[in-house]
């Protein structure tokens, strides 16, 4: 069973999310697996990371990191993105597409345990962030926003029992 290690807020400056938007039609039992190993095979990653260069966000602690960011809301189309965070104004390259966000606060959890245990975790995360005292926020549409960051080494290198510690990010009130 996963636990969940560590909470916290971080404040990051605007960001633009750059990446590939899929929906619930692109799950495969239930996951997006598949996707991240399409990604893994076209070296989209890559494309990302040249793009980004030098230019890691300095304020941005995990600026490096891939990103699993989703989008939530009543009556519309749950949406699951995969790619990586950017600075504001970043061209974005041919095949992708773009979300920008403002200023902005995150409720970080980090979940801990065998890496088939730590996904989909975010509702437990929300809820914990609120226990905490951290109120989740929406978009001006009323979505909610949120990420698994796979953060390096935390997640990319397994600890001596084999565990990676995934983050779970929920955008809450500054």
């Amino acid at each position: 069973m996963s636990e969940i290690t560590n909470v916290y807020r971080q404040d990051v400056g605007p960001l633009r999310f750059i990446g590939k938007k899929y929906g619930d039609v692109d799950r495969v039992d239930g996951a997006f697996s598949n996707k991240w190993e399409e990604w893994f095979a076209n070296a989209w990653f890559e494309e990302l990371e040249k793009i980004l260069g030098e230019k890691l966000i300095e304020d941005y602690a995990d600026n490096d990191a891939y990103i699993g960011l989703m989008r939530h809301k009543e009556g519309e189309a749950f949406e699951y993105w995969i790619g990586m965070f950017m600075p504001p104004n970043t061209a974005v390259p041919e095949g992708f597409e773009f979300s920008d966000f403002p200023e902005s606060s995150l409720g970080v959890c980090w979940v801990y345990g065998n890496e088939g245990e730590v996904y989909m975790q975010e509702a437990r995360c929300a809820k914990k962030l609120e226990e905490e005292g951290y109120e989740l926020i929406a978009d001006e549409q009323g979505a909610i926003w949120f990420f698994e960051r796979y953060g390096c080494p935390r997640f990319t290198e397994p600890d001596e029992k084999g565990n990676v510690t995934l983050d779970i990010c929920h955008y809450i009130k500054p």
